[in-house]
């Protein structure tokens, strides 16, 4: 290398050497030697408060540094309550749109997912529930004491029962039909209850379900001997039934709504369901104009009490009379006596549907194709009694949103509702046609 290219040799190095020494004493001032850069800024405020007491001198603000290199704290918004048991998982059910339905009528049509309840998954949780804590305050039940609560039920109600009486330190025996379906027995025997199958009888009968769950309470002491107590719940005719609707249901879906519905239509095999929820919205808050609606399985004779003030059934005309008069596959809902929960509230029911088994069925697979909702029996005639209720209000020049309940899941109807829907050749039978045509429904709801 000539000696004249020195000097450009040097040259490049001290530039590198320059450069490399700039990053260090930068690195140097804000992380290597905090000391020397509070020292610079103490001295850099007292030279700029000599300089401001000057009028009109400008100075440049000190930088300031700062340390990009830690993360934010993040903030965790505040947590919901959390439920303490079970019990705390009831009620409060999601209320959405059934968008087949109201593209079909044109009215709103909006299902409360009563299947959500979190102990048996339908309505009857509220339910037992109440009648639960009724009867612990009325020191008829004791928690870990050998106490058994007895019930007659068509399943749900049974189920719901179940499942708190464990939550709540009890055992459970359920009376009910061998007609019933074999999901609900099965479901019970898991849940650890005691099931007693009877052969249907009437009401009037000793061994009619209702009546067996009755006396089995009464017996329970005597022949247990242990100091334990036997609670006849007594869903069809204690008021904790309907009250637990007035409490609960009917203050949901006057908020869900906002109070803007036009009609609540629901079945009834107790009756306390659509009692308490007139109650309370035709009663405690006087909603002009909503009319309330039951929905009526063939064979009860529900639909004619509330139409014509008579209780009757078709299945009771001269030689058709039957040993089980609510002949239906639907389960749940569907009557030929009057309880005190359905008299409660029988003079706020406004109309009645009667919803054939086909309907239900035909219904039932409308849902699971149309909306993917798979609905059991009692919900089936529900939505069904919503579709006549809508177009009846839209015949008449009424607007408003129709308000009803899915009850439970299909899931527990799987051995006899759904089984018969399958063997009635309604899987595929309406496709390409439309939900009044599928029904066999006029505009007008006939």
């Amino acid at each position: 290398m000539s000696l004249s290219n020195y000097p450009r040799t040097y040259g490049t190095v001290a530039i590198s050497v320059a450069f490399v020494a700039g990053i260090i004493v930068t690195l140097g001032f804000k992380d290597l030697y905090p000391d020397l850069e509070r020292r610079y800024q103490r001295r850099r405020g007292r030279a700029t408060s000599s300089i401001d007491s000057r009028r009109g001198s400008t100075h440049l603000t000190p930088v300031k540094l700062e340390d990009h290199t830690r993360r934010p704290s993040t903030t965790v918004p505040a947590a919901p309550p959390i439920p303490c048991g079970i019990e705390g998982t009831i009620g409060h059910t999601p209320i959405f749109e059934i968008k087949s339905l109201s593209e079909a009528t044109g009215c709103s049509i909006l299902a409360k997912a009563e299947f959500l309840n979190g102990a048996g998954n339908s309505p009857k949780d509220r339910v037992a529930l109440q009648m639960i804590i009724a009867a612990e305050e009325a020191g008829l039940l004791t928690p870990n004491n050998g106490d058994t609560i007895y019930e007659g039920t068509s399943g749900s109600t049974g189920i719901s029962l179940a499942s708190l009486a464990r939550a709540r330190g009890y055992k459970a025996h359920i009376c009910m039909d061998t007609d019933q379906s074999l999901d609900k027995v099965n479901l019970l025997h898991h849940l650890g209850a005691t099931v007693e199958r009877v052969s249907p009888a009437p009401i009037t009968s000793v061994n009619h379900y209702v009546n067996l769950a009755r006396t089995r309470a009464a017996e329970h002491a005597e022949k247990m001997g242990d100091g334990s107590k036997g609670f006849f719940t007594d869903q069809f005719e204690n008021s904790a039934n309907w009250a637990a609707h007035h409490q609960g249901t009917g203050p949901e879906i006057l908020s869900q709504t906002g109070g803007e519905l036009a009609a609540f239509v629901a079945g009834a095999g107790t009756g306390g369901t659509i009692s308490g929820v007139a109650s309370y919205l035709k009663e405690d808050i006087a909603l002009k104009d909503i009319r309330i609606v039951l929905a009526d399985p063939q064979g009860s004779g529900l639909y004619n009490k509330v139409k014509y003030g008579v209780m009757f059934s078709d299945t009771e005309k001269e030689g058709t009379r039957r040993r089980t008069q609510v002949d239906s596959i639907v389960e749940g809902i569907g009557i030929n006596r009057l309880t005190e929960n359905f008299e409660k509230g029988r003079e706020l029911i406004d109309d009645a549907v009667k919803v054939t088994d086909v309907q239900a069925a035909r219904m039932a697979r409308w849902l699971v194709e149309k909306d993917g909702v798979f609905a059991g029996s009692s919900s089936a005639v529900n939505c069904v009694a919503a579709v006549v209720t809508a177009l009846r209000l839209k015949e008449e020049g009424k607007e408003g949103r129709v308000v009803t309940l899915l009850c439970d899941s299909g899931a527990r109807h799987l051995s006899k509702f759904w089984k018969t829907v399958g063997e009635l050749g309604l899987e595929h039978e309406h496709e390409g046609m439309g939900l009044l045509e599928v029904l066999g429904l006029d505009k007008d709801g006939t």
